[in-house]
């Protein structure tokens, strides 16, 4: 990893002096060396954007090429930025007052190389990145109107794309080193269960990078397939119909179930009540509130009930059009209540025979949540104390086994984060390691 920040750094420097050297060189010389030179600066030119490329060839996808090629073409833009201005200044004096239309040529001749330069870097790495994100793209095209301040914003984006092309490199090769050993190739298929309000059978990925890394290190993946929004039973049942289906499917007598959110009180429903419990070798709930929310039960309570039937009718009729059969937004946000949950707590319980884990995060601050999470972070904390932007940490221990996240720096782990919604490399937590260890924990239980 280091090796590789450093050959980077020593081709952009050297890239970047033989762009200022080129476009400079016209205030220093007679006609017939510039001309000579000018073949040169047209080969150099065509060097500074096939040499990124050519030492990109280790680097695994045609993404990660493309962002590799335009951080190379920024840093060498920053290096030959600063030495054209450095070779100008000296021009100036030299040159003028006697000979100012070859300073006028040359500065007019660097500046149209720094505009292609810099444009093809920004154009890669706008076009291939995904840890820019919408945010940092929008900032850095407002910001770059404005002096200093766009060097400044220049520089956080060579060096969020520099850290997203390291780590996605360092992580295929981890997956490589390990391929063989298929870690995640547990005695019975993984369930991925999702939460309320999102669904995994069309449109959305709800899971992220999350189940393609697992199938990489040898999972077998099957997805909850069930509506949106729905009352805890109701989607409970619905669960147990595709637990039944994949038995039939896989050939294999149970499964391994991962839910995340309202989907792990989902799944304890399926399990107490639906007759599939002989068929679960083991149900791991991600940020699940067991014990509800105070937030949500004071929403109900508070918010006028024709408020309350407008969005909910809003809801509705957009999940129909989506494919939803029977969205029910009232029923899943009144089976979120504290006062709800703690009965399903006491309710639905699950057979010894069934393997129980729980897992947990928790924001820092509102700021370190994506919309709307960093809206509802502070009212959350306010009715349930600490938590992830929608549940607290009250509510999460289930089971057996129970694991809290709680990452170095300032920032925290959202609700979002635990099923990579927003596909963010969060530092101090890389989510698709973790559910890889996590399915991997399942596969020694020999589960």
């Amino acid at each position: 990893m280091k090796n590789s920040k450093t050959l980077d750094n020593i081709l952009s420097l050297l890239l970047g002096i033989l762009t200022a050297a080129l476009s400079c060189a016209r205030g220093l010389m007679n006609d017939t060396a510039y001309l000579l030179l000018l073949w040169l600066f047209i080969i150099g030119g065509i060097a500074i954007n096939i040499l990124p490329l050519i030492f990109s060839l280790k680097i695994p996808t045609l993404r990660l090429k493309a962002c590799h090629h335009g951080v190379i073409c920024l840093k060498t833009f920053v290096w030959a930025l600063i030495l054209s201005i450095a070779v100008h200044i000296y021009l100036a004096i030299a040159l003028l007052p006697d000979s100012w239309g070859d300073l006028l040529w040359s500065i007019l001749v660097c500046s149209l190389t720094l505009f292609v330069l810099f444009w093809n870097g920004m154009i890669s790495v706008y076009a291939a990145s995904i840890q820019l994100g919408v945010r940092k793209r929008l900032i850095g095209l407002i910001m770059g109107l404005v002096p200093i301040v766009n060097l400044i914003m220049l520089r956080k984006i060579i060096s969020t794309v520099s850290e997203e092309i390291y780590l996605e490199r360092s992580k295929i090769e981890l997956n490589e080193s390990r391929k063989d050993k298929e870690i995640c190739h547990t005695k019975y298929p993984i369930l991925l269960v999702h939460g309320v309000f999102f669904r995994d059978f069309e449109h959305v990925n709800y899971w992220g990078r999350i189940p393609e890394e697992i199938i990489k290190n040898g999972g077998k993946i099957y997805y909850g397939n069930h509506q949106s929004a729905a009352s805890v039973k109701d989607s409970g049942e619905e669960l147990a119909a595709r637990i039944r289906g994949v038995v039939a499917e896989s050939g294999c007598p149970k499964v391994n179930i991962i839910a995340h959110s309202k989907g792990g009180l989902d799944c304890r429903y399926a399990i107490a009540k639906c007759g599939i419990a002989d068929m679960v070798a083991s149900l791991t709930t991600v940020n699940t509130p067991h014990r509800g929310c105070l937030f949500a039960e004071y929403l109900l309570t508070k918010l006028p009930e024709k408020m309350q039937q407008t969005v909910a009718a809003g809801y509705n009729a957009a999940a129909a059009k989506l494919g939803d059969r029977n969205p029910d937004f009232m029923a899943a946000v009144s089976d979120l209540r504290a006062d709800a949950c703690v009965k399903f707590d006491e309710e639905l319980t699950v057979p010894d025979s069934i393997y129980t884990q729980s897992v947990g995060s928790l924001l820092k601050h509102a700021a370190g949540g994506k919309f709307p999470l960093n809206f509802t972070y502070n009212m959350v904390k306010y009715f349930d104390g600490p938590n992830d932007g929608l549940a607290s940490e009250y509510a999460f221990k289930f089971g057996e086994d129970y694991t809290l996240l709680t990452p170095n720096g300032l920032r925290g782990i959202s609700h979002g984060d635990m099923i990579d919604l927003n596909r963010e490399n969060i530092k101090g937590f890389d989510v698709r390691e973790f559910y890889v260890e996590l399915v991997s924990g399942l596969r020694e239980r020999g589960l």
